[in-house]
């Protein structure tokens, strides 16, 4: 097989969290630009999934829409209703949602506390039940979940969120070993600072001392398509030998 035939996702579902914008987005398009049929989940902005949608179908693509808030008990069935309503089993999850509420340790609310761990933690591991036994049925399947440099470089007003991200990536390495045998594979894609709406979110600053060690560096930050093109080897028979893997897209933040 042709290095090239390798990433061809032709025949291939593709479910994506959180794909109306930003790191999902771009994981999307690259999917749908490889050959993957899309199901695109949103929150709240319909429009935007929407948009994403078009996009995909106006260069020959194929995309559906469900939603839910994985903060919430009861979201991952529902989206596992949505997407059995489709008539597609997916080949490819991509669990890209999650929330971040920044605060002070001390300053962090029992709300704020569990819808992180629901949206980030818990729901990662509903989605994984829900949709890797058709993945075993077909006898190939690949499961990426987006993590964080935070990982390695907890910033200091987002202690539940980091925290969530390392828990997820434990996850992924007990579940790869457990799937290995059966043509799945499980990994977790992390990111740096990659320029995407978040990096708007209002975030209480923390002393120079600290944040410096928040910089790449270059001193530059990261594109989504630096995420989509890992996501691309992730998800396609080129990445058929990586599993259980933990895989910086940093630019060297984390060094």
């Amino acid at each position: 097989m042709k290095l090239s035939d390798q990433f061809n996702l032709n025949g291939k579902i593709a479910l994506v969290t959180g794909a109306s914008q930003g790191i999902g987005k771009g994981i999307a398009l690259a999917l749908a630009e490889y050959g993957a049929e899309l199901i695109l989940h949103y929150r709240k902005d319909r429009f935007e999934a929407e948009a994403v949608a078009d996009e995909i179908e106006k260069k020959g693509g194929k995309a559906s829409l469900v939603h839910a808030d994985f903060s919430r008990n009861g979201s991952v069935t529902a989206v596992a209703a949505q997407v059995a309503a489709i008539g597609k089993v997916p080949d490819v999850l991509v669990v890209n949602a999650s929330v971040q509420i920044p605060a002070e340790w001390a300053s962090v609310t029992e709300d704020d506390f569990e819808i992180q761990v629901n949206a980030n933690f818990k729901s990662t591991l509903l989605l994984m039940q829900a949709f890797a036994p058709g993945m075993v049925s077909k006898g190939w399947g690949r499961i990426v979940t987006i993590g964080s440099v935070q990982q390695a470089k907890p910033h200091p007003m987002m202690i539940v969120y980091a925290a969530t991200k390392s828990a997820v990536l434990n996850m992924v390495q007990n579940l790869a070993m457990q799937l290995a045998d059966k043509n799945i594979t499980v990994n977790n894609l992390a990111p740096g600072v990659i320029g995407t709406p978040r990096l708007e979110q209002e975030v209480p600053p923390v002393p120079e001392r600290i944040n410096k060690r928040m910089e790449t560096p270059s001193g530059d930050l990261g594109d989504v398509q630096d995420c989509a093109a890992m996501a691309v080897l992730l998800c396609s028979e080129a990445g058929r030998f990586i599993t259980g893997q933990n895989i910086f897209v940093d630019g060297g933040m984390s060094l």
